[in-house]
């Protein structure tokens, strides 16, 4: 990095809105290069790892939607720590594309849920009531997973008067596609527990809109509770961090 005035670590924290110590860790997570140092021992910053500093905290605030954004985030960060902007920028590029895809899942699930809460999705191929295990490879889940999806009430199996075997008829199949599209999808437990409730209270529109949004007495403590919002942030973010290469490189820093 070129040397363009030196200043102090606090310096860097209160450009960048942070505390001091915040500054230091990203020295050891790679998210800025370690500055010289002066013949007292004291870091010399420059305005180059204040730019830095600004850029990695665009990139790593708030809440994270999904690990594989997660770590692409972090790899670009990393990437223009080394200087390596031209480098960044391509994976920036890569980070946002990887956004819109999962924005296209999300909107893809919801969609799915809707047609099949207007009763327009596919449905179970017949009448037959199916064992948990039949149920797991109609759907492409395993039945430990469906006996989660039932401890966490998004599924109640039927059971059988005569065995007291847990079965699944043709809507709880269907329901079981709704659900597991969803999770897949990336959208958390609470966010398909908040649209169940409201599939058993009668309501069969806006459920994309249950999916997104919290109930006043609901904290949401993931981005996964929010899903589409949390993504949609994601991509403006995503955007900036390009802008933001772009300039820095065309500012030659």
């Amino acid at each position: 990095m070129a040397t363009r005035g030196s200043f102090r670590t606090v310096d860097v924290a209160r450009a960048a809105g942070t505390h001091e110590n915040t500054v230091r860790l990203y020295v050891a997570w790679g998210f800025l290069a370690e500055p010289e140092r002066a013949p007292n021992g004291y870091r010399l910053w420059t305005a180059d790892h204040i730019d830095q500093m600004l850029f990695a905290r665009l990139a790593l605030r708030g809440l994270w939607p999904g690990r594989p954004i997660r770590e692409s985030a972090l790899a670009l960060v990393r990437r223009a720590a080394t200087g390596d902007l031209a480098g960044a920028a391509e994976d920036a590029r890569i980070h946002a594309a990887l956004v819109d895809d999962e924005i296209a899942r999300a909107e893809s699930a919801a969609a799915f849920l809707e047609r099949w809460a207007a009763g327009t999705a596919e449905a179970a191929e017949d009448g037959e009531r199916l064992g948990p295990r039949e149920a797991a490879n109609a759907v492409g889940a395993t039945p430990g997973q469906i006996r989660n999806w039932e401890r966490n009430r998004l599924v109640a199996a039927i059971k059988d008067p005569v065995t007291g075997h847990r079965t699944y008829g043709p809507d709880q199949i269907g329901r079981l596609r709704v659900v597991r599209s969803l999770l897949l999808a990336g959208y958390s437990v609470m966010a398909v527990l908040r649209m169940t409730t409201e599939l058993d209270r009668g309501r069969s529109t806006g459920l994309k809109d249950v999916l997104n949004t919290p109930r006043p007495d609901e904290e949401a403590l993931t981005a996964f509770d929010r899903w589409l919002d949390s993504l949609a942030e994601q991509r403006e973010r995503a955007a900036l961090l390009v802008e933001t290469l772009e300039a820095r490189m065309e500012a030659g820093r």
